[in-house]
């Protein structure tokens, strides 16, 4: 499967878009659509265009569909982009941890994921229910 437009706008709009390298709430360095920089990326300290950080997204969205589909699972399309959101967000190790329950208790598990830097935000309670909520529909 891959992620709908509807999919790739509900990541936009819980990301955002950043065309300066910052720091995101657990510290790390990123940059665009939720980037996360790594050691093998470009120097980013002159900032990126908006057609770059769509780029980027697209190839970070690719990593995470393929994450999500390695699983065999059988979704919906809002089943799918509410995984691939989440994995997008948290990462490939949360998203085996969160299917180590059984896919069919993804929507009680997901509100489970709120913490970033150790401690609760409530941006991460917002967008686990807008998860949720996208699963549900």
């Amino acid at each position: 499967m891959k992620t709908s437009e509807n999919g790739l706008q509900f990541i936009k709009d819980n990301e955002g878009c950043v065309l300066h390298v910052y720091n995101d709430p657990a510290g790390y360095p990123t940059i665009g659509v939720g980037h996360l920089i790594t050691d093998s990326d470009p120097d980013y300290s002159d900032g990126i265009s908006m057609d770059q950080a769509l780029a980027i997204l697209a190839t970070d969205v690719g990593r995470f569909e393929d994450a999500v589909n390695g699983y065999g699972l059988d979704l919906t399309q809002n089943q799918f982009d509410a995984l691939v959101d989440f994995a997008f967000n948290a990462g490939e190790g949360a998203l085996s941890q969160l299917l180590a329950h059984g896919v069919d208790q993804v929507p009680n598990q997901l509100p489970r994921w709120t913490h970033a830097g150790g401690q609760v935000l409530q941006a991460l309670v917002t967008r686990r229910e807008a998860e949720v909520e996208l699963w549900n529909t």
